[in-house]
């Protein structure tokens, strides 16, 4: 099997099994994991999900952030 076919199949996959799929490739190519950086994010992740479980992180729908990154993206200020 080749890539493209592979990614073929691959797309077939429901959106959380891509996205896990595609974490571990991303993941494969760190040659050395920085344990104090590991260590940070899992720190900040936890600190983020606690504002969320209390209600004192503001949130936004998928569409506003989407249209802010693309905007970011091109430089433009976003609203």
């Amino acid at each position: 099997m080749n890539a493209r076919q592979l990614l073929a199949e691959a797309l077939e996959l429901p959106p959380e099994q891509r996205a896990a799929l595609a974490g571990e490739l991303i993941q494969s190519l760190d040659e050395h994991v920085d344990d104090d950086a590991e260590a940070a994010w899992s720190e900040e992740l936890r600190r983020r999900l606690e504002r969320l479980d209390s209600g004192l992180a503001k949130t936004v729908p998928w569409s506003v952030a989407r249209r802010r990154i693309q905007a970011a993206a091109r430089g433009a200020p976003h609203a």
